[in-house]
């Protein structure tokens, strides 16, 4: 028969996931990080999923599609609501390794009553990697700390380990989408940096940021001392 029904333009989808949500029918699935319309007949064709879409990449459509079958959609969500009160493990995560959800349990220690309040050791603004001038003057007998967005999250002590006495820079190269070896190369090759620490994740896109700084050293002429610390994701120092 020919229906209303929607249509979902994987070029505009971002993967989000709110029209999976907004749909109350389960007629939307992510299939390969877009969302897809899974079956005709789950689809009523009233459309609560296209407020949610903020992309607008769902739209009305008329074609020959299977009739809406209410029945079939009932069945569905009863089978859904017995899996979840089954409490089935979690399924396997075959997206990047980087954005793997995980939930971490912290024992919160007992401040002392006359605790006195933490300083930040962030000694210049900016700090991003791309809006840093690259002749700044504290870069002038700097040692130079090089670390990934995630780190000052996962590591609790970076401030006083860390960054202090230390002109501090930031970065994802995952997020931010570029190398920043060159720009790093002319931090180091223009001043007198006398030492290059670099901050990292266990993740595989961390190795980015690390590529960069090493690159960048390579490509300065300058032999300055440097080491890379790399943290797990829930906060231990894995290599220093």
């Amino acid at each position: 028969m020919i229906r209303k029904i929607i249509h979902i333009d994987e070029e505009k989808c971002n993967g989000c996931g709110a029209c999976v949500t907004a749909c109350h029918e389960g007629a939307i699935g992510l299939v390969n990080g877009k969302a897809k319309l899974m079956r005709d007949d789950y689809c009523d064709g009233f459309g609560d999923c296209l407020p949610g879409c903020p992309t607008g990449a769902i739209t009305f459509t008329e074609r020959e599609a299977a009739a809406y079958d209410e029945q079939a959609v009932l069945e569905n969500k009863q089978k859904k609501a017995a899996a979840a009160a089954e409490k089935p493990a979690a399924p396997a995560f075959h997206g990047c390794p980087g954005s793997a959800m995980r939930k971490f349990h912290r024992e919160q220690a007992a401040a002392p009553a006359a605790a006195a309040p933490l300083q930040s050791q962030l000694a210049q603004w900016p700090c991003q990697i791309k809006l840093v001038p690259v002749n700044a003057p504290y870069f002038d007998g700097a040692k130079l700390l090089i670390a990934a967005d995630c780190t000052a999250y996962a590591y609790a002590n970076i401030h006083e380990e860390f960054m202090k006495g230390h002109v501090t820079l930031i970065g994802c190269p995952k997020l931010d989408a570029v190398d920043y070896s060159e720009k790093l190369t002319e931090i180091i090759r223009n001043n007198d940096i006398k030492s290059v620490t670099v901050l990292r994740m266990e993740v595989p896109c961390c190795g980015g940021l690390e590529h960069a700084a090493v690159t960048a050293l390579k490509n300065s002429g300058k032999f300055i001392p440097w080491n890379v610390v790399t943290f797990s994701t829930d906060g231990r120092i894995l290599d220093r």
